[in-house]
């Protein structure tokens, strides 16, 4: 009998109609992976390879070595079906893990960013039971910083995740915020009649919003979570 260390729950697909599929659907049984684009950032590859690969009805092995790597799955049993589905730990300790979208846009840290576009540049995989500790997975987006009014908790070049689900203003918490064209990152605090969006770096001084003016700033979400890649 298969041994599932990971706690899985192996999902049962009806009558794959090609090898590609049917090697799709194990992969995203075993895996936790929910998507193509999910298995293209998990494996490091343009999500063209995967169209390709499905025209081909076929699939490079290097994907295989990759997936036992990442995953501890049996190459064979990814291929063909047969023998064990697992051969070792996997690095995710039996931790199932989702595909969050990085956007093209930037949260300026500074004046307000013009880049304001929603194209996906890939998907970063996060533990799913974290993310659902933190909020609503579905509503996550990664987003770069730019400029240098947040820091020192923020930095040019970190990227935050964004819970786009979370828009009550908490005081002091961090949120992605829109001011008409521009984006940008700030604490938020409510007062009666006032908005006040603060910068941690003392440089810059707090924005004030009164009035009517509150209407013209969009809470896009509660930041969450940031990484930082040292130079």
């Amino acid at each position: 009998m298969d041994q599932n260390p990971y706690n899985f729950q192996i999902k049962v697909f009806t009558m794959p109609t090609s090898k590609f599929e049917s090697f799709l659907n194990r992969v995203y049984a075993a895996t936790g992976i929910n998507s193509q684009n999910e298995l293209a950032s998990a494996l490091h590859i343009n999500r063209s390879a995967i169209t390709q690969a499905k025209k081909k009805n076929d699939f490079p092995a290097k994907w295989l070595l990759d997936l036992y790597r990442l995953f501890g799955l049996n190459p064979d049993w990814i291929e063909t079906g047969n023998g064990p589905t697992y051969l070792k730990p996997s690095d995710s300790h039996g931790f199932e893990f989702k595909g969050v979208p990085k956007v093209k846009a930037r949260l300026c840290a500074g004046g307000g960013s013009f880049e304001v576009g929603s194209e996906i540049e890939g998907y970063y995989s996060f533990r799913a039971e974290w993310l659902l500790q933190k909020g609503n997975s579905e509503h996550m987006v990664l987003m770069d910083i730019f400029g240098n009014s947040m820091t020192p908790e923020l930095k040019d070049g970190d990227t935050v995740l964004v819970d786009e689900s979370q828009k009550a203003i908490l005081a002091g918490a961090l949120y992605a915020i829109g001011i008409d064209d521009t984006i940008m990152v700030k604490r938020v605090e409510k007062h009666p009649n006032k908005l006040v969006l603060i910068s941690d770096n003392k440089d810059y001084s707090p924005i004030y919003l009164r009035n009517e003016e509150m209407d013209t700033i969009r809470i896009i979400g509660k930041v969450i979570w940031v990484c930082r890649e040292f130079r």
